[in-house]
Order: C-alpha cells, then structure tokens, then sequence
C-alpha cells in the first residue's frame, strides 16, 4: 500500500491490504474512502475495525465521477476531521479518482481548486490532478461547493 500524508488530517494512496490496516492505524487514519468500482474494501481485521466508505467510481473519461458522490465524500470526511479524525482516500493507483476526492475533501476545508490540485501533486508524486477527466470534474466540484457555501 502506497500512503502519503497530504495535510496532517488527510492521507492519499492506493488500496489497503488486510494486514495494511495496522499501518493505518499507527498513523491515526480513523476513516478510509474507498474509491474503486471493481473492488469492494477488503475487511479490517482488527476488533474495532477503521469505517470504510466505499464509493463505487470508474476511471474513464466516459464515466465521470458523479459531484453528489464527491460531495457525499466530502462531507464524511470533513464531519470525521471535525471529530478529531484522519482520513485516509484510495483507488486502485492513487492517481486519478481518490485525487478528485482528494481534492474535493480539501476544497471543503477552504483550498481553492488550483491549490488543491497543486498540494496532491506537491505531496503524492503519483497524483495526476490535470488529466482533463479528472481536472474536470475538480474544478465542476469547487464550483458548486462555492454555490452552496454563498
């Protein structure tokens, strides 16, 4: 599992193992938004497991993560933040989908789009925040958050 700390309450990276969730646990990840379609969370096997959200997304240009998903994540997110927590956002390479939540999760926290999109790749090498599918769908995100914040 790739794991890279974004801000010291949000962490990004590809999917969990089973034995990955210690690691989570060690960095306080309290919370973990899985992304992928083609694979549901794989079970945490500690008595109290960490909750799992899991959104069931693809990575196609053809198939745009829909915004009310992105602003269901968000909220979670900022809720579980709000609460002490630290969230944790995967797909499957940590690339494209769990950057758009990512990003939308940081706009929630008062990040402009620009800056959102910037810090990910500043902070995951992996990231690939500009491919226009994703972009797209960031900056589609940032303004309705914008609207519903007036």
């Amino acid at each position: 599992m790739d794991c890279s700390p974004i801000t010291p309450t949000l962490y990004l990276g590809t999917t969990p193992e089973p034995e990955d969730y210690n690691r989570l646990r060690a960095l306080g990840i309290t919370y973990v938004i899985n992304m992928r379609f083609e694979q549901r969370p794989h079970a945490d096997p500690h008595p109290e497991p960490i909750y799992t959200l899991h959104f069931r997304t693809f990575d196609h240009p053809l198939l745009p993560i829909p915004i009310h998903i992105l602003e269901k994540g968000t909220r979670a997110a900022l809720d579980e933040i709000a609460r002490g927590g630290k969230v944790f956002v995967h797909c499957f390479g940590g690339r494209h989908r769990s950057v758009a939540m990512a990003a939308s999760i940081l706009i929630g926290q008062g990040y402009t789009a620009e800056a959102a999109m910037k810090l990910l790749k500043e902070k995951h090498d992996k990231a690939d925040p500009r491919i226009w599918y994703i972009q797209k769908r960031i900056l589609k995100f940032a303004q309705r958050w914008g609207e519903r914040a007036k």
